[in-house]
């Protein structure tokens, strides 16, 4: 997960998950982000909905589907997996979340309402998420496309490695 506020400093390009932030405030920020977006488009941020989110907000790594089922069940929603899936799909639809293709696991965005590319830093190790902008248009993927005149609508950047904590505790 992510840090859902932006200081003067920060811009969608900078990787947020594996900074120090004050994660109640992020928390705060990507949810009354979400709300904004839902009331200014018309949509429904039903009470499950803003638990899940909530919940992929609580830490910055991906959680699974059945994960996030097991904790709505535990805040007292349903037990059936299409609750998860649901809340899930839409959150992913309303980009307030990414779904994570090589974990098949969800993180919150870390710039809801941003425009964007994202690319994944997923530690191998405690499996927690960076997102950071990527720009695949400009790259040798764009150069490629462009050559065969692919047009390229949407991308998945997803990189395996250490987030600097682990990293430091490999360290000999």
């Amino acid at each position: 997960m992510t840090s859902g506020s932006q200081t003067d400093h920060e811009t969608p390009s900078d990787p947020v998950g594996f900074d120090k932030h004050d994660h109640a405030d992020c928390i705060n920020t990507a949810v009354a982000a979400a709300e904004a977006h839902c009331a200014n488009n018309g949509l429904r941020f039903t009470p499950v909905r803003r638990k899940a989110l909530e919940i992929l907000l609580q830490e910055h790594r991906a959680l699974g589907a059945y994960e996030t089922l097991d904790r709505l069940r535990d805040a007292g929603f349903g037990s059936q997996p299409p609750v998860a899936y649901r809340a899930l799909e839409f959150l992913v639809a309303n980009g307030f979340a990414h779904k994570i293709e090589r974990l098949n696991a969800f993180v919150a965005c870390a710039h809801p309402g941003a425009s964007h590319s994202p690319a994944f830093m997923i530690c191998r190790v405690c499996d927690s998420v960076a997102e950071a902008q990527s720009a695949p248009a400009r790259g040798s993927l764009g150069e490629a496309a462009r050559a065969t005149g692919f047009q390229i609508e949407r991308t998945v950047v997803e990189a395996v490695g250490l987030c600097p904590a682990c990293a430091e505790n490999a360290a000999p």
